[in-house]
């Protein structure tokens, strides 16, 4: 995992080191191409799906959360070990209490500024300047803070916005980016009509070689002579 432990080393990414730290616990890296190591981990998610996970009855991951719950306590934590039972085990065992803060984590993504001058997130879209339209953006946002900010990627500061809620689909547009591209369209906008691009698109060496081959085998023909006495029985004849 890159956002855990710097690949090709077994050291761990600072801000990683820094979770753990905030949180008082020790990270155990296990070594690559070494499955063995990871087997509890595996065991335990092996257990959840062919226990509960096969024969679960929810729809929605408000209906699962309770039926895990209900099978943990009553089915998981019962099974025994070492003349007790993993509830038990767990129990002696407990937690560290969690800060009276958490950590403050960023989330940094990259993209790309729509036409319009703005920017997706979290289905949310927020506003930049239009001189930033089809750039691509850097937004960050600290886990916990109404604010978010996007920058450049050598980190110039764009804009700084409102945090909508995730999902809600909002447009956050500042009045000032507003302004900016109302001016920019209007600038930009003209009653003339484009010109019509006249391309120069002579015939290549395969179609000039097909012509001369039509004309070569072409039989002569020659425009057959009316004379003027035809057209006068065919006006008696009319009359």
């Amino acid at each position: 995992m890159a956002t855990a432990v710097i690949p090709g080393t077994d050291r761990l990414n600072p801000q990683f080191a820094q979770l753990a730290k905030h949180y008082g616990v020790d990270v155990a890296v296990c070594p690559a191409h070494r499955p063995q190591r990871k087997g509890v981990v595996e065991a335990a998610v092996k257990f959840i799906a062919g226990r509960w996970w096969r024969t679960a009855r929810a729809a929605s991951m408000f209906e699962a959360q309770p039926s895990l719950d209900t099978f943990t306590v009553n089915i998981s934590d019962q099974r025994g070990r070492r003349q007790s039972t993993v509830g038990e085990l767990g129990t002696a065992e407990p937690l560290r209490p969690l800060p009276a803060l958490a950590f403050p984590a960023e989330i940094v993504v990259d993209r790309v500024a729509s036409r319009s001058a703005l920017v997706l997130f979290e289905t949310n879209k927020y506003s930049v300047p239009p001189g930033y339209a089809r750039q691509t953006l850097r937004i960050r946002a600290r886990v916990g803070e109404p604010q978010l900010r996007i920058v450049t990627a050598t980190g110039i500061k764009v804009a700084t916005h409102r945090r909508a809620p995730n999902g809600a689909e909002q447009t956050v547009r500042s009045r000032e980016h507003q302004v900016a591209l109302e001016r920019a369209v209007l600038s930009a906008f003209t009653t003339q009509t484009a010109c019509r691009s006249k391309l120069n698109r002579p015939p290549g060496d395969e179609a000039l070689a097909e012509l001369s081959k039509l004309h070569s085998h072409a039989p002569d023909q020659v425009a057959p002579v009316v004379s003027l006495s035809d057209y006068a029985k065919l006006a008696e004849v009319a009359c």
